[in-house]
């Protein structure tokens, strides 16, 4: 039996911010963002356990970081959590090339 794939916010506030995005152009990338995690929740690239920002860790309890690449240079940051029935990749949040580069220290 294949796991149902499911894509949530990791808040209710995050949720709002991308259902009020001005810009319809990120908007429609991220909500293309969202249909392909459902599809492979593993779409994105595997961010190396040291590279993670300490916030994450201990706001988040993260135990994996995922980023996937949108037009632009914009980055969508989620993690995946699963149990017997289903996987659940959760958006942490998305940002400009250079807000990323900042927040992981590159």
């Amino acid at each position: 039996m294949n796991k149902e794939s499911h894509v949530a916010f990791i808040s209710q506030k995050l949720k709002e911010e991308f259902n009020s995005l001005k810009d319809e152009k990120l908007h429609k990338f991220i909500n293309r963002a969202l249909d392909d995690l459902k599809q492979n929740p593993a779409c994105g690239v595997k961010i190396s356990k040291k590279l993670w920002p300490k916030s994450y860790i201990q706001k988040y309890q993260i135990t994996n970081l995922w980023k996937y690449d949108l037009p632009n240079a914009w980055r969508l940051i989620y993690t995946i959590e699963s149990d017997e029935i289903k996987i659940m990749s959760i958006i942490l949040e998305w940002f400009s090339h250079k807000d990323y580069e900042r927040k992981f220290n590159y």
